[in-house]
């Protein structure tokens, strides 16, 4: 509604009034043939009068919109930054806004809390499963065909189970960041420790040149969506070659796999969305890719992906971004 209307409608009462008593003491003037000079001065002092009410009240609507648009932008941070009320339905209306308030603000502290617990549960258990599997770990440390397939499925059974932290800390208010300098080398190492036993399970090759660069983030997170990229390059590289190079700040994960359908690459970081192929494989959870491009936007890593079906998936991670790159 714009200002001029509010206004209209606000005073509607004194300018019907204005014309009904103008019509009144026209009619009365006219009826017993009074001189109409004089009513003709008082309709225009009446009429000044209103106007100068009307435009009164136009500029101090005008300062109140202004002063609503000011405390809206603000509002979903402290819904009691309102203006003072002037009306007695103003009023009535700020009473509902703050009951609605009180009641969202106990809501939102009683989700935060039980967010809370469920995150202090699942790192508990996180922390609490780790021990039967390193004991299992430890029963398969002879070294034959059968323990090292066991124990590279020990190995995805940990990785999924750090998934399950990961995918509850991702989207909390606190990520516990700790950004700062990191030899990039070092990252891609530890993430390629914890695919050894895949490759060598599958019998992989694979390409990789020590980058000598340093990088500006979180030890972490990075290592967190290498160790994605690197799982689903090889989860759907049934034998051949995986690649991981650096070249102008891209550090790019690449696999001569079964590729992505042209079909499936718009939509292959959406949660639980597997695609064709990993619906045929039924392997998939659809959660690792989505994961990793959720942990590479709260770094500001922009990640993408370029595949093609029988030739393979690269996925590039731009360290450039913010000046990270430093050689």
């Amino acid at each position: 509604m714009s200002i001029l209307k509010e206004v209209l409608r606000k005073n509607h009462t004194a300018i019907l009034l204005f014309f009904v008593m103008t019509a009144i003491n026209g009619a009365v003037f006219f009826l017993y043939d009074i001189l109409t000079e004089p009513l003709l001065y008082a309709t225009l002092i009446a009429f000044l009068l209103l106007a100068a009410l009307l435009v009164a009240d136009y500029f101090k609507e005008k300062e109140r919109q202004a002063e609503r648009a000011r405390r809206l932008s603000s509002i979903l941070i402290d819904w009691r930054a309102l203006p003072d009320a002037v009306t007695l339905a103003e009023n009535d209306y700020q009473e509902m806004i703050d009951a609605l308030g009180k009641e969202l603000e106990k809501l939102t502290e009683r989700a935060a809390q039980e967010r809370q617990d469920m995150l202090d549960y699942y790192t508990a258990w996180v922390h609490q499963i780790k021990t039967p599997i390193a004991v299992m770990r430890l029963k398969l440390s002879e070294d034959t065909a059968e323990h090292r397939a066991l124990s590279a499925e020990l190995s995805r059974i940990e990785r999924y189970v750090d998934m399950v932290l990961q995918y509850i800390r991702i989207d909390s208010d606190s990520t516990d960041l700790v950004i700062r300098e990191y030899k990039l080398d070092t990252l891609i190492r530890e993430a390629l420790r914890k695919q050894a036993e895949q490759f060598i399970e599958k019998r992989l090759i694979l390409k990789y040149t020590p980058t000598e660069a340093t990088v500006i983030t979180d030890q972490k997170w990075l290592i967190f969506i290498l160790d994605q990229l690197l799982s689903n390059a090889v989860k759907y590289t049934p034998a051949g070659t995986v690649t991981v190079s650096f070249s102008d700040g891209i550090l790019t994960v690449s696999d001569t796999g079964i590729g992505i359908a042209p079909e499936d690459l718009p939509r292959v970081f959406d949660k639980g969305y597997t695609g064709t192929n990993g619906r045929l494989g039924q392997k998939s959870s659809g959660l690792g890719l989505y994961l990793a491009k959720k942990a590479a936007d709260m770094l500001s890593v922009p990640l993408s992906v370029e595949s093609a079906i029988g030739v393979g998936s690269s996925f590039h991670l731009n360290l450039r971004q913010d000046g990270n790159d430093r050689h």
